[in-house]
């Protein structure tokens, strides 16, 4: 399937005041993501947190890092921004939380959505299904061998338990050109995601792969021999208008 052309993708993490998600969900859908695209960048998707009600967690992708600070500018110095910044800053209690990535290859980047984006308000044309995305944290940089060892080792079992992985990203440590917006570049990290129908699948998925003897004896204690700290995992349900669903 044909990726979306994105080679810079920020994977943001909001923390919001208790009961504001859904006030800046609205907000969102509504006035920032066909804004956003005028200026240049892809909004690829946007979800409620399903173990965090005052998370709002969303992706968005640019062409290269100079398109990215200039699409940046474009958005937040322009009108939409100005006329309704002041609404979605006050459900925020943190919006710093920012990665930095880019697709492991030319053909692990998010694939091109299956249907359009519904307009607002309009029911999409297919149900929206659960997305997990798994963020792993090493030591060291994530580099040619352990991507080799991932195809061969790691995304069979993810597979055979039922989470085929649908994108798969690693850090981008070029320079933040946008420094009005913090990103954490000084940090190695790997990111996969998967999409499943529903929760069970997502749950069934992740009892699976506890109880693989594939896994437990073999590919994760390659994995742990990397890792700086545990694993960030993100259970997230799509909004009406995300593209990723």
């Amino acid at each position: 399937m044909e990726a979306v052309r994105c080679p810079i993708v920020e994977l943001r993490q909001y923390t919001l005041h208790p009961g504001r998600r859904d006030v800046l969900i609205d907000l969102f859908d509504r006035e920032f993501v066909e804004s956003q695209e005028a200026a240049g960048m892809t909004v690829l998707g946007q979800f409620r947190d399903l173990d965090d009600p005052d998370r709002f967690v969303w992706l968005r992708g640019f062409a290269d890092m100079p398109s990215r600070a200039e699409a940046l500018a474009g958005f937040y110095g322009g009108p939409v921004w100005r006329a309704h910044r002041d609404r979605a800053n006050a459900t925020m209690v943190d919006s710093d939380d920012v990665l930095l990535l880019r697709p492991c290859s030319e053909q692990a980047g998010f694939p091109a959505p299956a249907d359009p984006r519904p307009a607002p308000g309009v029911l999409a044309a297919s149900p929206p299904g659960l997305v997990l995305a798994t963020v792993w944290y090493a030591h060291d940089p994530f580099d040619a061998a352990f991507l080799d060892f991932f195809e061969r080792r790691v995304r069979p079992v993810l597979t055979e338990t039922g989470a085929e992985p649908l994108a798969c990203l690693q850090s981008e440590h070029a320079p933040n050109t946008f420094p009005a917006l913090p990103v954490r570049t000084n940090e190695e990290v790997f990111v996969w995601f998967a999409r499943f129908p529903d929760e069970t699948r997502l749950t069934d998925h992740l009892n699976r792969l506890r109880n693989s003897r594939s896994w437990r004896d073999d590919v994760l204690p390659n994995l742990s021999k990397r890792w700086a700290r545990d694993p960030q995992r993100l259970r997230l349900a799509p909004t009406d208008r995300s593209l990723l669903r």
